[in-house]
């Protein structure tokens, strides 16, 4: 016989509290924690316990008594069900502040060392439409949201375009507006969306791995080009003569379109990054451009998605790199090479290291196109490259510029740059927990002298942090 869930609570005028994790809020009941989505501190709520721990509990707000005065009004018609821009409700004041304080949190409770003050954080200026990239993608298990849920009624469209629910990785909710980029995106998908319908295009089946039409992506420049790629699943010569009637409908209805690629994949997942990559028309690629530097983006490129605020973190970090012009330079996770053909102007000699080999030859692309020739790039996983032999073959560095993606540093590549005992590191880093553990483990010979937190991702909880280090 099974035993029978005991019934959670709710929990009436709870009082929100704070800012948490995950771009939640948080409220204390009995000393219990309860972490709650879509509220701001100073909100009076009901809520109703979702899940319970021994030392926590999550939950849903189901009445507001008492609207906060940091509250904010959504600007999203899908806020609350899409699972992204979470603080829309929050002022953006509120959120900065929220993100100063994460830094300093991480930083000295996981990192545990001797830091300056820390800078005020840099806000972004566009609040909306701030992307420059979005990925969106197709599925024939449409996300019913709870009103459709509530009308029980079947629905003949299950086909969706638009973003994966979090925790239903087969669920996709069918977007039709979204604000993060410029209308362009939302002209675009829904476009599809209406030809994939009406020409019986099938969309994708996580589950099963079959289905026409995978994912899209797009991708904006502020040189006014615009990429756009598919994914398709192609079976048979009849779904390969639909997947191009659609690449031909997208090159006559959006001639904006400078860069209109497409990839066939039948994996079961949407990386790309070991597929081939067809042009269907226009180029492989688009630019962007800083300081009348001009960068190739193409579509396996890592590029910083909010290119104005990329502008005021590069410039951050070449600040605290203080060069002179004499300085040998290592820029890590060099991606595209941004950082490094940005800083080449002001150091001797500038090595970039990155993983992606097609990013590699972005990025020596634009050292040429730039006239940069004091640059040299290397592709292949850091911690293989970056050890003792490299370092005696291209000489110590001065200077180390670090910008490893949100796992931080392998433990080998913090092993080796302690090796090669540069006068100072700057590390750039989307996730100030694992940027604090690195900071642990270069504390014996470095001293944290300088912190800047930029805002990168407005209505998210996500900050990336510049840190300066320099040799005891």
């Amino acid at each position: 016989m099974s035993r029978k869930k005991k019934a959670l609570p709710l929990l009436e005028n709870v009082k929100i509290t704070a800012v948490a994790a995950e771009g939640k809020a948080l409220a204390r009941v009995d000393d219990t924690v309860v972490f709650v989505p879509y509220v701001v501190p100073g909100d009076v709520v009901d809520l109703q316990v979702k899940r319970k721990k021994h030392s926590y509990m999550e939950a849903v707000a189901v009445k507001i008594h008492e609207y906060s005065p940091l509250r904010a009004e959504p600007f999203c018609s899908h806020y609350g069900v899409c699972g992204g821009c979470k603080w829309q409700c929050l002022k953006y004041e509120e959120q900065l502040r929220a993100k100063q304080q994460q830094v300093v949190d991480n930083l000295t409770r996981i990192g545990k060392v001797e830091l300056p003050d820390i800078s005020p954080i840099l806000g972004s200026a566009k609040t909306q439409a701030y992307r420059n990239k979005l990925e969106f993608g197709f599925s024939d298990k449409r996300w019913l949201t709870e009103e459709e849920v509530q009308q029980d009624t079947t629905y003949s469209n299950k086909n969706a375009v638009g973003f994966h629910i979090t925790g239903a990785f087969d669920k996709i909710l069918d977007i039709e507006s979204c604000s993060l980029m410029d209308d362009i995106n939302n002209r675009i998908r829904n476009d599809i969306r209406q030809y994939a319908l009406e020409h019986g295009l099938s969309f994708y089946n996580l589950r099963e791995n079959k289905g026409l039409l995978r994912s899209l992506m797009i991708r904006s420049s502020n040189t006014q080009e615009l990429m756009f790629l598919v994914q398709f699943r192609i079976e048979n010569a009849e779904e390969q003569a639909q997947a191009m009637a659609l690449m031909q409908h997208l090159a006559d209805t959006f001639p904006e379109i400078t860069s209109l690629l497409y990839v066939d994949n039948h994996k079961c997942n949407d990386t790309f990054g070991d597929q081939e990559v067809h042009v269907f028309r226009g180029e492989d690629h688009i630019y962007e451009e800083m300081e009348g530097l001009r960068f190739k983006v193409g579509p396996k490129s890592f590029y910083q998605t909010n290119t104005d605020q990329a502008y005021v973190l590069y410039k951050v970090a070449r600040e605290f790199a203080q060069l002179t012009g004499n300085e040998l330079v290592y820029d890590l996770y060099t991606g595209t090479g941004t950082i490094a053909n940005f800083v080449s102007r002001q150091a001797r000699k500038v090595i970039g290291i990155e993983y992606v080999p097609e990013a590699i030859e972005d990025a020596k692309v634009n050292s040429q196109i730039n006239g940069i020739d004091d640059t040299l790039f290397y592709a292949g996983d850091m911690k293989d490259i970056l050890n003792r032999e490299f370092i005696e073959k291209h000489g110590r560095p001065d200077v180390i510029i670090t910008d490893p993606p949100r796992a931080g540093m392998h433990a080998d590549v913090v092993n080796t740059i302690l090796f090669a005992a540069p006068r100072r590191i700057v590390y750039v880093s989307c996730n100030p927990a694992t940027q604090a553990r690195d900071l642990q483990l270069l504390d014996a010979d470095y001293r944290v002298t300088r912190v800047q937190p930029v805002d990168m991702f407005p209505h998210t909880q996500h900050v990336e942090n510049v840190v300066l280090l320099e040799r005891r």
